[in-house]
């Protein structure tokens, strides 16, 4: 799975979920490799390991707007997904935006799966 826009909370572990415009097949106890990118890569580019296998914890299906509706639940989201330290993105509103600019075809009111996903050793 590719983690292109939040490297840097892959790698110090300040993320442990993330929403995807599919993703629909995950289950709990699924392994995914967190890879910075591995679609588009350009002649020689090599998919680039970020870290060991991520553990999927749970998986399930919710419009991205409720992190606008339930502030308290977005805040929380947004500080799971890596952002609580960013001067614009760390409030549920201006991190949706970000996250409809960069997914094509993505609204607030789009549902998504959110994925939550565990650090450390594998059973």
């Amino acid at each position: 799975m590719s983690f292109a826009l939040t490297v840097d909370q892959i790698m110090d572990g300040s993320k442990d979920v993330t929403r995807r415009l599919g993703w629909l097949q995950l289950k709990p106890g699924d392994l995914i490799r967190p890879v910075r990118k591995c679609m588009g890569l350009r002649p020689g580019e090599k998919i680039q390991v970020l870290r060991d296998p991520l553990r999927i914890v749970s998986v399930r299906r919710e419009p991205l707007d409720m992190m606008t509706t339930d502030t308290e639940y977005g805040f929380e989201e947004v500080r799971r997904e890596g952002f609580a330290w960013h001067p614009v993105y760390r409030f549920p509103s201006t991190w949706v935006a970000m996250f409809c600019a960069t997914h094509k075809g993505c609204t607030p009111s789009t549902i998504v799966t959110r994925i939550e996903f565990a650090y450390g050793e594998l059973p």
